[in-house]
């Protein structure tokens, strides 16, 4: 008989892969901007960077309503589940981050009609941002609420830090050493994420912002963010 725990735990890093067919290899976030005018020119500015990214922008925004949307979809609670997909597609402060947002939740429905039959009927007038419609797939392991965050936040540290090897450039041994670094942040993060409330979550990063507005008009550039 198949182990419900092995299961669950696969499933997660099924998810969290890169190669899933969602698109998340064409967007950096503000790095590839923030390489030319933030100064992201080595390994260590890398680092620091994403760590701060990791916890003063996405543990407190998307990982805090991604953790909760588990648990609404869970719950059958689909009028949480549209508060909080309205949330993420609200608070997007660059028309880059909602393209990239509303266009990967896209992709990812169309993945998911692929492995649950059900998938066309919830999602038929819900347009799911990302971390919803992961959320919705993560709902669907016995995997914890904590360990479904750990795969969601990996799979992004995983993207940012494929982004950076290309843009700064980074060899793909400080690439490694980068993301060793970020997955001993990870779990701090996701407990400080599951532990926000409605009130408390926030999406207020200015430079980060401001970086990506810029990228829309960046002279060169590699990704779509």
């Amino acid at each position: 008989m198949p182990d419900p725990a092995a299961q669950s735990l696969l499933q997660l890093i099924w998810l969290a892969s890169p190669a899933l067919p969602v698109g998340g290899f064409s967007y950096s976030e503000g790095v590839e901007a923030a390489v030319e005018w933030a100064g992201i020119d080595s390994e260590p500015r890398a680092a620091e960077w994403l760590a701060d990214q990791l916890h003063l922008s996405f543990a407190r925004g998307d990982l805090a309503v991604f953790a909760q949307a588990v648990e609404a979809w869970r719950n059958k609670d689909t009028p949480r589940v549209r508060e909080l997909n309205q949330w993420v597609l609200t608070t997007r402060e660059s028309a880059e981050f909602f393209l990239q947002t509303e266009q990967m939740g896209r992709s990812f429905v169309e993945w998911l009609k692929l492995h649950h039959a059900d998938t066309a009927q919830v999602f038929a007038d819900l347009p799911a941002s990302y971390p919803i419609a992961f959320a919705f797939a993560a709902s669907r392991t016995d995997a914890s609420v904590h360990d479904c965050c750990l795969a969601f936040a990996f799979g992004w540290a995983e993207n940012m830090v494929a982004a950076a090897v290309k843009a700064v450039p980074l060899g793909q041994s400080a690439g490694q050493r980068i993301l060793g670094q970020l997955a001993q942040e990870i779990p701090e993060a996701v407990t400080r994420a599951i532990a926000l409330g409605d009130d408390e979550r926030q999406a207020f990063a200015p430079l980060l912002a401001v970086l990506s507005a810029r990228h829309e008009t960046q002279y060169s550039r590699l990704f779509r963010s």
